[in-house]
């Protein structure tokens, strides 16, 4: 084994600079730690960036899912579609919505949902789909939303991966009724945890708004500002989901570097790109024409065959070299909740399947060094050239 990191790269680590630091303090030391005038600060931001007409700001994109599930009406035993290649959070939203989640297959070249799959598993229960930009990458939203206006579905995006990504010079998250984003701390936008729904319909996002903090009318913020208590109503049966200041403290200055920072990544997925050219994997491909890639994910497919190592052995010889790696995603019909409580089973979905076998997710961070990149790749290039 070539000469190993000192230090563990960790994956997904953020880029914090002394302007986040410097405005929690700054929220430390004025009290208002809670939701408050700085998480409004940051709706205003996000809603600027979107150029959509609202921006409400949540605990989390699983809550910005659930929230947004519950304002569009669903229903129990409304069926939703979702793909398979995806994190859990997006399919365990409708089934915390009362619906049932219904699984379709990807496209094995983009790993975004298939329209072709999306349009064969509605049924008369279905009542919306839940397209996901997968690492980044924008879905196909004419051939998308064309299936979900001829069938009455809502459209409700899950951009937790796409903050910055575009689609025929449109802003991802603003094609259906709502768009729904994440602000953990290994996406592009950090405030630790959070999220946000976006959306043109005023009547959703003051739904959002009220169901995020228990279903009361007032916040925290106006109930105790400097103008006198204001008396609350409860309702709905809300939720405990709205951000606080401190993390939108974070955000306010993570928002404005979004473009610079992604530049950057942009230029170490190139990297990896030509660096791994010769070697038996499947690299992602270029960007759609007319679309903007976030560049959230750099997933490389290992050629199993070709490579004669497994996905699990890479990862544990990436290990071993200090370079932190991820998996996004194994699908989510081979879990066994899925499959034992819709009956999902391996065979179902073959494009999400030989995904799940073979990915791997490398460090593509903004915070990345030079010489952090230089690592990554030796250590790619180390045990599939030279064998472990």
């Amino acid at each position: 084994m070539k000469d190993v990191r000192e230090d563990f790269l960790v994956f997904g680590s953020p880029r914090i600079e002394g302007e986040e630091m410097e405005e929690v303090l700054d929220s430390l030391r004025s009290g208002w730690i809670g939701t408050g005038p700085k998480v409004a600060r940051f709706e205003e931001m996000f809603r600027e960036y979107k150029g959509c007409a609202h921006a409400v700001a949540v605990s989390s994109c699983t809550a910005a899912l659930h929230l947004s599930m519950l304002a569009a009406g669903l229903q129990p035993g409304d069926e939703v579609v979702v793909p398979t290649m995806t994190f859990a959070a997006t399919a365990n939203a409708v089934i915390h919505a009362g619906g049932r989640p219904v699984l379709a297959d990807c496209d094995r070249r983009t790993m975004n949902l298939d329209p072709a799959e999306l349009e064969r598993r509605i049924t008369p229960r279905t009542r919306a789909v839940i397209p996901v930009h997968f690492a980044g990458r924008p879905c196909d939203m004419d051939a998308i939303t064309g299936i979900a206006s001829r069938h009455g579905l809502k459209v409700i995006e899950d951009a937790a991966h796409a903050v910055e990504a575009e689609y025929h010079g449109r802003k991802v998250g603003t094609f259906g009724e709502m768009g729904c984003f994440s602000f953990y701390v290994t996406k592009n936008v950090v405030t630790g945890e959070g999220g946000m729904v976006v959306t043109d319909n005023g009547e959703y996002a003051d739904r959002i708004k009220v169901m995020a903090l228990h279903g009361m009318t007032r916040d925290a913020w106006r109930r105790f500002s400097d103008s006198g208590y204001r008396h609350y109503q409860v309702v709905y049966a809300g939720f405990k989901y709205n951000m606080t200041d401190l993390q939108a403290a974070l955000g306010i200055h993570q928002l404005p570097r979004v473009d610079l920072w992604w530049e950057r990544r942009r230029v170490i997925w190139e990297r990896y790109d030509r660096a791994f050219q010769d070697l038996p994997v499947f690299t992602p491909p270029a960007p759609e024409p007319g679309t903007r890639h976030a560049f959230h994910l750099y997933t490389l497919l290992l050629d199993t065959e070709g490579a004669g190592i497994s996905r699990d052995r890479f990862l544990a010889e990436m290990t071993l070299r200090n370079i932190g790696v991820g998996v996004h995603y194994v699908a989510l019909h081979l879990h066994p909740y899925y499959q034992q409580a819709y009956g999902y089973r391996r065979g179902d979905f073959p494009a999400a399947e030989w995904i799940s076998d073979r990915t791997v997710s490398l460090p593509l961070s903004a915070k990345l060094t030079d010489e952090d990149v230089e690592d990554v790749i030796e250590a790619v290039r180390g045990i599939l050239s030279d064998g472990v």
